[in-house]
């Protein structure tokens, strides 16, 4: 199939075809995002209105909207200038008048003659026990009763749309729907109850009851899964179009990851092992590995990345770790020295900061095999470092690196397998939607030997209270991180803020006191850094710089202003920067009262649980998808049809379902993967298609 199938073509035309649609109109659409009559049946309902008769205006609730049957009694024009028109007309067992303002008298004249009977639908209100309906929606004779839909569906508006024009054109793109043959597994759909498509698009638009607007509608759940079975689809290709690529088996005899994980004070968690072993296994296989590695926070990533970088070795090639920031970097690296001495193997740093013969030492022991496992920022990635044999890629925090970035490093090598990791607890039905191309391995317990991190909150109300506690840890020789929020989004308030805290708190404390901010050089940052780690200075005062990765073992509590000003994700990341040595912790989260109940509800899971996965997905709950990840640079596809929030099992089951169907009928020639070719068509996923054609 070259091009998008005929069965679509009536879906992709202009709206300008449609009933009452002309270019004016056309534009007023395009600003709600639909272009073309497929974007049209996509246009979901968000509410509804309930019109089914009752007999009088007293039987619905004030105020409310009401459809009634009535007697037109009198007109009763406007006595000035600014008053309203109104007209007397009588129900079953009530009296009340129908509101007009700036009308044309002869018209109400026409539509509402007196002594003839009408049937209206509007809002009914009360004013001084008197029942009123303003501008009724609907007034018809009782002829044409059967015009007005029993339970009306609301769409959302733009520019100089109203209902009456979204229905009438919807009404004639529902026409053009085709019968479409089926791309939903069939005994899937038997088991969820879900229409056929061009039943659950007609179903969507005509709902009877609030129920039918619920995202547990069959026809709302079947119209979500084609778009999420669609996108998964898509990165579904793309991971298989990248593995018959095919990659290179890297078979490591495992004596470097023996001797690293018997020299362990501890046993690796059982989810480490699973982790390891999923990594090596990819790696043997003639196929490139692209695996995210998602822990939470203190879960033991570091351990896991550093077998798969010693099964390189291993194989005889090399490895590469790469770290977003400098400091990271160099936390990499003097985190893993001690394991990589004990493996016996050359690992070298390479950053930004590398200059003139020291650079070109480190390039010639990389290019000529002598370094084995390279760390370093996205200084790996320019175009003089060229590895001897690169067979493995590690990314650290994902989400601060594009696609692109991580592709620059996997061809540093050939066909390099590529191993993902990040602390962000992400819900997994995101974490679908945004890494879906990759397989996931997930750590999901703490390592032994890591204490709870008591959290508690309290007002800034008690402040110098607070500061007085601190004053004492600080004398039993502890070390505490003090973060001071993002005041807005303005670099220079967020620097007073932590400046004066920092003055304040140095005031009492004296001159153990330390300050690193988003401003600083980052010699000046990684300096107060260095300090900090050596023990010299003891409470770093902090924007949230501090976030990712930072290693302090000594650092035992942590101390966050404003918190109810941070989302929950990175309240968890902040927490997660103590409660690493093995000393008890502590996390304060002091707020700001009166707090709003968003906040509370938000500061409240905080305190009563460490479980990054558990406060993700009431994250997204609470805040929706978009603030989770920070759709800016989260590359998180944007869904019409289906709801993350409360549809998110179905992306999982759109996963299996779609790797599934691609193992079983990888070029889609059969009739399911032909009517699947036409899902990937209607929902423009026009990229899987070309992929298709080129594998």
């Amino acid at each position: 199939m070259t091009g998008r199938p005929e069965s679509l073509f009536p879906l992709f035309g202009t709206l300008e075809g449609l009933d009452g649609v002309g270019p004016k109109t056309s534009k007023f659409f395009n600003a709600l995002g639909v272009e073309t009559p497929r974007d049209l049946l996509f246009l979901l309902p968000q509410s509804g209105i309930d019109r089914r008769p009752l007999a009088s205006v007293r039987d619905g609730p004030v105020p409310s909207v009401v459809t009634v049957e009535v007697e037109v009694g009198n007109h009763l024009p406007a006595r000035s200038r600014g008053r309203p028109y109104r007209v007397i007309v009588r129900d079953e067992r009530q009296e009340f008048f129908l509101v007009f303002f700036h009308p044309r008298a002869e018209y109400l004249q026409r539509i509402l003659p007196t002594g003839q009977r009408r049937l209206v639908s509007g809002r009914v209100e009360t004013f001084d026990g008197v029942y009123q309906m303003a501008h009724p929606d609907h007034i018809l004779t009782l002829a044409d009763r059967d015009e007005m839909p029993l339970y009306e569906p609301v769409y959302p508006l733009a520019g100089g749309l109203t209902q009456k024009m979204i229905r009438r054109a919807l009404a004639s793109a529902l026409e053009r729907a085709p019968d479409l043959s089926e791309w939903i597994d069939p005994a899937l759909k038997a088991k969820m109850g879900w229409p056929d498509w061009r039943a659950a698009i007609q179903s969507v638009h005509a709902p009877n009851t609030a129920a039918d607007l619920a995202p547990t509608d069959p026809a709302r759940q079947r119209l979500a899964y084609d778009e999420l079975l669609a996108h998964q689809l898509t990165l579904a290709i793309a991971r298989s179009s990248r593995r018959r690529s095919g990659g290179i088996a890297t078979r490591g005899d495992g004596h470097l990851v023996a001797r690293v994980l018997d020299a362990l004070p501890y046993a690796p968690t059982g989810a480490q092992r699973r982790a390891i072993a999923e990594i090596t296994d990819d790696m043997a296989s003639d196929m490139r590995m692209n695996r995210l590695l998602q822990g939470d926070v203190g879960a033991g990533k570091t351990l896991v990345a550093l077998a798969g970088l010693l099964t390189a070795v291993e194989a005889g090639g090399q490895g590469a770790l790469m770290a977003p920031t400098e400091i990271l970097a160099r936390q990499h690296l003097a985190s893993l020295s001690p394991m990589v001495e004990v493996a016996q193997v050359r690992m070298d740093l390479l950053t930004g900061r590398d200059k003139g013969r020291d650079r070109v030492r480190k390039l010639r022991d990389l290019a000529e095999g002598r370094t084995q496992i390279l760390i370093g920022t996205h200084a790996l990635f320019q175009n003089d470092v060229t590895f001897a044999d690169l067979r493995l890629a590690v990314i650290d925090e994902q989400h601060r690196f594009g696609v692109a970035q991580r592709m620059a490093l996997g061809e540093k090598g050939d066909r390099v397998d590529s191993l993902v990791m990040t602390a962000t607890p992400i819900p997994r039905s995101l974490a679908l939607a945004q890494y879906g191309d990759m397989d996931l391995s997930l750590l999901d317990e703490k390592p032994p030997g890591r204490k709870p991190i008591v959290t508690s909150l309290a007002s800034t109300e008690r402040l110098d209270e607070v500061v007085a506690h601190l004053a004492q840890a600080l004398a039993e020789g502890r070390q505490a991180y003090w973060v001071c929020p993002l005041v807005e989004e303005s670099e220079t308030v967020n620097l007073t803020a932590a400046q004066s805290r920092f003055e304040s708190l140095r005031a009492v404390l004296g001159d153990t006191v330390g300050l690193v901010h988003g401003q600083m050089s980052p010699l000046d940052k990684d300096a107060a850094m260095a300090r900090f780690v050596a023990g010299e200075t003891q409470v770093l005062v902090a924007t949230t710089v501090i976030e990712v990765g930072v290693n302090v073992p000594n650092a035992t509590i942590m101390v966050i202003e404003r918190a109810e000003s941070f989302g929950l994700a990175q309240l968890h990341q902040l927490r997660g920067r103590v409660g690493r040595g093995a000393g008890a912790s502590t996390c304060l989260l002091l707020y700001d009262p009166p707090l709003g109940e968003t906040a509370a509800r938000r500061l409240k899971l905080m305190r009563d649980t460490e479980d990054g996965f558990r406060l993700s997905d009431e994250d997204l709950a609470m805040r929706g998808a978009g603030d989770v990840i920070g759709t800016a640079q989260s590359g998180l596809p944007r869904f019409r049809l289906a709801d993350l929030e409360r549809q998110a099992a179905l992306m999982a089951i759109a996963q299996s379902d779609a790797r599934k169907l691609l193992a079983d009928d990888s070029d889609l020639e059969s009739a399911r993967g032909q009517a699947a070719r036409i899902l990937l068509w209607l929902m423009e996923q026009d990229r899987a298609i070309r992929l298709i054609r080129i594998g």
